[in-house]
């Protein structure tokens, strides 16, 4: 009944503090030091916070993060996104279901590279969404296109999910990414399937299909050819063989796109500023979370909650498929709620002794959690994908909501269904990393 009740105030303390307003950061401190007061007493805190959010922040592993942050900015603000979805356009000129499937494949792609579903999403809905309804689709159909394709960002590496989830279960990220390839490439798929069936149900008349996107050099087309799969090749190619890291992979690319932006004439001033800017802010936000997350992790283990809820859970220890079909609830009720990144660190002290019990492999279930993120960013009420292509397009939210809610439920059915049947779907292409 204690437990039980622990339990409960801190369900309670999280929503009371999430009503107020409070950045989920602030929430995860408060209630972590708060807890190990109520644990252990006021004078574990001092000796706790002198060192213990110093040695969270300064792992190499995190180095990850603001590299491929300043990536994104870098090519997003060199105009390389919008330029992609012209060519697109031009190259599927006149058929509309090839259009919205590239639409797809390029905002998977663009999400990888950016690493931020909203952002893409923005960039989507700014750029993707006038063309598509040019081309038939429903403004609103397109909005949900839109929202996600960008928000494969995050099963897609270098994703920022699957980043925090090897530094905090200590799990390989090259390992974790090469397992998201084939999820991702199916949740792709997916979509496109979905795609045409609802633009079959919808579609126009053919007078009201336009000409087409603005036309772009050879040049610039050769430029961003050229450095997508370059990109493509170093985070994929050079993590399978190999040959760089996660981090040197982020490095890399983020040269890469300092060099884009740099030939097609977008390095300013104002260009360097609004890109560190962006991405000091993010890794901050991240990095805050970070060390929110490692405190109540703390609390939350010496209070011996996952030890306890785990001998709750012991009768169905020998059944991992409910195990998992319960927790896909769970996080799917999560990631509607709360930003992907910050689920990620408050459950997993508590859900990752569950697993590790329930014999499922750990790296299977760092993707699997990526997939169902990418499902929460197109569920209300939050839907951050949704909001950024609402604010960016003019279309409502709840228009775009309507199709995203029977996007992600079609993507748990058969995108999670497959990696529970089938989990060689993630562990088998890892097992071949040199």
């Amino acid at each position: 009944m204690h437990d039980l009740g622990l339990l409960t105030v801190i369900v309670l303390g999280f929503i009371l503090l999430m009503i107020a307003g409070f950045h989920i950061h602030t929430i995860l401190l408060t209630i972590g030091i708060l807890g190990l007061m109520y644990v252990d007493g006021f004078d574990i805190i001092s000796g706790f916070l002198s060192h213990d959010p110093f040695t969270q922040i300064s792992s190499y592993t995190l180095t990850t993060i603001p590299l491929f942050i300043i990536m994104a900015q870098f090519i997003l603000k060199a105009g390389v996104v919008e330029d992609a979805f012209a060519m697109v356009y031009n190259v599927s000129r006149g058929k509309p279901a090839v259009l919205g499937s590239l639409t797809i494949v390029i905002g998977g792609l663009l999400g990888a590279v950016s690493g931020s579903g909203a952002a893409t999403s923005a960039s989507l809905g700014q750029v993707a969404v006038p063309e598509l309804t040019k081309y038939g689709y429903k403004p609103a159909l397109a909005g949900a296109i839109s929202a996600a394709s960008g928000s494969l960002s995050g099963i897609i590496p270098p994703s920022i999910i699957l980043i925090l989830f090897g530094v905090i279960t200590e799990t390989p990220i090259s390992k974790l990414f090469i397992g998201a390839i084939v999820p991702g490439i199916l949740m792709m798929l997916t979509l496109i399937v979905c795609l045409l069936f609802m633009f079959k149900d919808q579609r126009k008349e053919e007078d009201q299909i336009s000409a087409g996107a603005r036309e772009i050099g050879w040049r610039r087309s050769l430029i961003i050819v050229v450095v997508g799969l370059f990109i493509f090749t170093v985070v994929f190619g050079g993590i399978y063989s190999g040959i760089v890291t996660p981090t040197e992979a982020g490095a890399i690319g983020a040269l890469a796109g300092l060099l884009t932006a740099l030939v097609l004439g977008k390095v300013d001033l104002n260009f360097i500023k609004s890109s560190v800017s962006e991405t000091a802010k993010i890794t901050g936000m991240i990095i805050l979370i970070l060390i929110g997350a490692n405190i109540f992790s703390r609390f939350v283990s010496l209070s011996l909650l996952p030890r306890k809820i785990t001998l709750l859970l012991e009768p169905l220890l020998g059944h991992p498929v409910l195990i998992l079909c319960i927790l896909s609830v769970l996080f799917f009720l999560l990631f509607m709620f709360i930003e992907g990144a910050a689920v990620i660190l408050m459950t997993l002290p508590v859900v990752l002794p569950i697993i590790q019990a329930a014999d499922v492999d750990v790296l299977w279930f760092g993707v699997f959690i990526a997939v169902i993120s990418t499902l929460g960013l197109i569920t209300p009420p939050v839907g951050l994908s949704v909001y950024a292509v609402s604010s960016t397009s003019g279309i409502s939210s709840e228009a775009i909501f309507k199709y995203g809610i029977m996007i992600a439920l079609i993507l748990t059915i058969v995108v999670c269904g497959l990696m529970i049947v089938f989990p060689s779907l993630v562990t088998w292409l890892p097992s071949t990393v040199k």
